[in-house]
């Protein structure tokens, strides 16, 4: 299927059971779950879902388990996150093979690579695939920045269309936007600019407390495409505590018990993660339970009318 690169993009967190293997009853739960709030499409394999300690065939797994799940009405986008130029191509070929709609791009894992040594790698992975291309700029976690001289060659290869923006600098949204105009669709990947990024013009949102609230994240992008922008800060004022959950080392955790106080997802995270201890689990755990006693009523967000 094509893919449209627009809307609220989830990375989900990959369900374990409580003996270290795949828990695809929970899975299918939060799949669909995301699926009844109108998510857009389904993102696979990122940081949330665990993915540097995934086996190559558990990641088949969730992409052929995702696409039974989405009926092919929305995409199913796999994450690439490879320590090698060759581990990445096949990483990417194989996800084609087995049915994913598109891929998200990290630059090298653990060698910092040079301006050109990216470019050429990202290059080198687009071209050995067919699939839609959304390269993901996360300076401060990876520590290599995707600067826009470098995506203006980039593009170069038509099927790189989209870029997570996690620099942490709202006004490189704009910038991308000015220099590139509609060929580079602009998502936002930090939750806490979530709103804000989608008010001065990100298409989208690849989100991670999503994984727990997926209406309420659905509603607040509607929202804002609607104009209707009082109503979506109503709704992100009480979100704001648990979108800081996302920004911290411990995402995973973090949101994987945000998914079980919601009933969609379980806290068995796989080593050498560890579930939450201590006073920071009980830090946490408040912040969920506060949100939960004050969740908002939701206005009926699915079917209003865009002022694009």
């Amino acid at each position: 299927m094509k893919v449209i690169w627009e809307g609220v993009m989830p990375a989900v967190t990959t369900k374990f059971t409580s003996d270290d293997q795949l828990d695809l009853a929970m899975f299918e739960k939060n799949i669909k779950a995301q699926i009844a709030a109108g998510v857009h499409g389904i993102i696979l394999g990122g940081t949330l879902g665990e993915a540097s300690t995934l086996e190559q065939e558990e990641k088949v797994t969730l992409i052929k388990k995702s696409v039974e799940l989405t009926y092919g009405k929305i995409p199913v986008i796999m994450n690439v996150a490879e320590q090698s130029t060759k581990g990445a191509i096949a990483a990417a070929q194989l996800a084609e093979k087995v049915g994913a709609n598109g891929l998200m791009l990290l630059p090298p894992m653990r060698y910092k690579a040079t301006d050109y040594e990216t470019v050429a790698y990202f290059k080198a992975v687009a071209n050995s695939t067919s699939l839609p291309i959304m390269l993901y700029n996360n300076p401060v976690d990876y520590k290599i920045e995707v600067t826009l001289d470098m995506l203006e060659e980039l593009i170069q290869c038509e099927n790189i269309q989209a870029i997570k923006e996690s620099t942490r600098d709202i006004t490189n949204v704009i910038r991308i936007q000015n220099r590139f105009g509609d060929r580079v669709k602009v998502f936002t990947g930090v939750d806490t600019l979530g709103l804000e990024s989608l008010v001065i013009g990100a298409v989208g949102w690849v989100a991670g407390l999503v994984c727990a609230y997926p209406a309420e994240t659905v509603a607040i992008y509607e929202l804002v495409k609607a104009g209707r922008i009082e109503e979506a800060l109503k709704i992100y004022r009480w979100f704001m505590p648990l979108l800081e959950l996302d920004i911290s080392p411990q995402l995973v955790q973090n949101i994987k018990l945000a998914e079980v106080a919601t009933g969609i997802g379980t806290e068995y995270v796989r080593a050498p993660r560890l579930p939450l201890q201590g006073a920071e689990r009980e830090r946490v755990l408040a912040v969920i339970d506060t949100a939960m006693k004050h969740r908002p009523v939701l206005p009926a967000y699915r079917n209003l009318k865009s002022m694009a």
